[in-house]
């Protein structure tokens, strides 16, 4: 099993930036597909990003893409997610995600496609 904690969060101005951190417990961190998933109040959570175990692929939602980059870093078991051009409409608790991808590595974009969920961390952006 692996346990994510999510840091980084905050309260910014639209067009500022954060970035979020997921720690991971565990020696396999490199054998999971990390993904971010946010929920605003009211909404369903919804995709953000997912690299693949060794980085070498991300894909993004639409809403985000441009904006934001994940990326993993193996060997200190984190995944970040570079916010720039944050918006109003970006404000949510955003969520680290794992699965095991041993054998199907692919970019999987619905929450039940996930393990293992950190606690969330809130983002707020002001316009």
């Amino acid at each position: 099993q692996v346990q994510l904690v999510e840091s980084g969060g905050g309260l910014v101005q639209a067009g500022g930036s954060l970035r979020l951190s997921c720690a991971a417990s565990g020696p396999t961190f490199s054998t999971y597909a990390m993904a971010w998933f946010r929920q605003a109040p009211g909404k369903e959570r919804e995709f953000v990003a997912h690299i693949t175990r060794s980085g070498t692929r991300t894909d993004y939602a639409d809403s985000v893409k441009g904006r934001f980059t994940i990326s993993r870093d193996n060997t200190k078991n984190t995944v970040y997610l570079q916010m720039n051009s944050l918006k109003p409409d970006d404000t949510a608790v955003y969520y680290c995600a794992a699965r095991r991808a041993l054998f199907d590595n692919t970019l999987k974009v619905t929450t039940d496609a996930y393990n293992y969920w950190g606690q969330g961390t809130q983002v707020t952006v002001s316009s």
